[in-house]
């Protein structure tokens, strides 16, 4: 296995996993929000995707996990799942998914800071640098989907999704760890019971959906889009460090760019390639080319992450 400050081949290949299924998961979740209230529609997705994780759980004969792994996973589902989508889909009902994009880049500078705050990584000049780059790579990507005015409280739900989710992959480097299956089951059913009770504060409607279309997206979102997505990004997680396997989120808007081009025929334009380009280097400075940090101290009864 690699050391978290090198990663292996079978690391960066899930974290190439990840940026695919979350590079998919954008235009899903607007055609979700098309027909479903955005906290509702986020509370059927990880619901459903908590039952899964609880099946694979008991197939695989997984223990349960305990006393601070327990409180760990149920802190980083409220956080990454309740916190980072509850507010993303609702930003995504009156922002087009370029400015969430360019919003969403921040989250690497987001993990950055909250690392270095709960003493897990230092400060350095690579990572400061990679999120500005993946700020601006965003920006020019999105360049044609901004301009007008964008909502004030939509776009604040995007800024408090970005710190959520980033807030999410550092609390889970800081408690003991266990499978990544068991951890998203608690997590995600954790995070899926407070979207519930969001959406009944909220008043939305509950409705049982109607378009073939909304019925494909919740079954990519709470199959692949959920349960494939997370457990892949739990893995990486387990084997890197938090602020460089963030970046995942930042190349998932150009996977987007790429199926609108593929899937829908729409051109390939100048921001497009200066956008992917910059955004690469980003990662590249951010994640990749950067010092090893000084190995961690393994907490006594933590079980490898496989």
């Amino acid at each position: 296995m690699a050391g978290h400050g090198s990663p292996g081949r079978l690391t960066l290949a899930a974290f190439g996993g990840a940026v695919v299924i979350g590079g998919s998961n954008f235009v899903a979740v607007k055609f979700s929000n098309g027909e479903l209230a955005p906290l509702y529609g986020a509370a059927v997705r990880f619901t459903g995707a908590a039952v899964l994780f609880g099946l694979l759980a008991w197939a695989m004969s997984l223990p349960r996990p305990r006393g601070r792994a327990m409180l760990g996973d149920a802190i980083y589902g409220m956080f990454g799942f309740a916190g980072a989508y509850g507010f993303m889909y609702f930003s995504l009902v009156e922002i087009s998914i370029g400015s969430a994009a360019v919003i969403m880049a921040t989250v690497p500078l987001f993990t950055l800071v909250l690392a270095v705050v709960h003493g897990q990584e230092r400060l350095t000049a690579g990572g400061v640098a990679g999120g500005l780059l993946a700020v601006v790579g965003i920006g020019v990507l999105s360049m044609r989907t901004l301009g007008g005015e964008l909502p004030l409280l939509h776009v604040g739900a995007a800024v408090l999704a970005a710190a959520a989710a980033a807030e999410a992959l550092v609390v889970v480097k800081g408690f003991p760890r266990g499978h990544p299956v068991t951890t998203n089951a608690v997590g995600m059913a954790a995070g899926g019971a407070l979207l519930w009770i969001a959406s009944a504060l909220a008043s939305e409607s509950w409705t049982v959906p109607q378009l073939t279309r909304t019925w494909v997206s919740l079954a990519w979102l709470v199959t692949a889009g959920s349960v494939g997505l997370f457990y892949l990004v739990l893995f990486v997680i387990g084997h890197w460090t938090a602020s460089a396997t963030v970046y995942a989120m930042t190349l998932m808007p150009v996977v987007a760019v790429t199926l609108g081009v593929l899937l829908a025929g729409e051109p390939i334009t100048l921001e497009i390639v200066a956008g992917t380009v910059i955004v690469t280097f980003a990662v590249y400075v951010g994640a990749i080319r950067r010092p090893a940090p000084k190995a961690a101290v393994p907490v006594p009864g933590e079980p490898p992450l496989t």
